[in-house]
């Protein structure tokens, strides 16, 4: 009978199926985090520069 047990686990230890899974949704998600940081980070550049060059285009047209 204990040998039966020592085999189950055994198999269980060996059982990394679980594992693969965890670390590809680990991943994702870290992939993904960084993607909205990195996107949030470029829109608040992008915005500052649009800003200036709105600054810039007012001053040098005169309205009548």
């Amino acid at each position: 009978m204990k040998t039966l047990q020592k085999m189950r686990v055994r198999d269980f230890l060996k059982n990394q199926k679980g594992q693969g899974v965890m670390e590809y949704v680990l991943l994702t998600g870290l992939i993904g985090i960084l993607c909205l940081v990195t996107v949030r980070n470029f829109g608040d550049a992008l915005k500052s520069k649009m800003e200036q060059a709105t600054r810039k285009i007012n001053r040098s047209i005169v309205i009548r």
